[in-house]
């Protein structure tokens, strides 16, 4: 009998670990619950949510810096709501990132975003401009 207590009282511990938490509600501590949100960022979210309550995830993302879609997907994941609503990634963002994507593993740049020249063009430019 002892053992279904425990596990229940466990379960309930567990669900409440999950509740998710709402970022115009929360306080700092509640804030800093959610995996991935520490002192600073939550001090961040508290100080933009004096000027006005967040409206949506983009609102957030534009207002508080350091979270963009990456980490609002992590957020969202840990349990943080925006107005009770997960984070959901624009066909923009996503647009973005598969634009931005090199299309081969093996193009590399030099500083400058050039074309770098490989070893073997090195060696052949070399071997050209060498008197024999």
């Amino acid at each position: 009998m002892f053992k279904k207590i425990l596990a229940a009282l466990l379960a309930c511990f567990a669900a409440a670990a999950f509740a998710s938490v709402d970022i115009n509600k929360a306080n700092q501590a509640e804030l800093e619950a959610v995996k991935g949100v520490g002192t600073v960022t939550a001090g961040k979210i508290l100080d933009e949510r004096k000027k006005g309550s967040f409206k949506d995830w983009a609102d957030v993302m534009q207002r508080v810096g350091g979270i963009k879609d990456a980490k609002a997907g992590k957020l969202s994941s840990a349990g943080l709501t925006v107005n009770g609503s997960a984070f959901t990634a624009s066909p923009a963002s996503s647009d973005k990132r598969a634009s931005g994507k090199k299309t081969s593993k093996t193009a590399k740049t030099d500083k400058a975003g050039k074309p770098a020249e490989s070893k073997a063009d090195t060696k052949a430019t070399k071997s050209k401009t060498t008197p024999q």
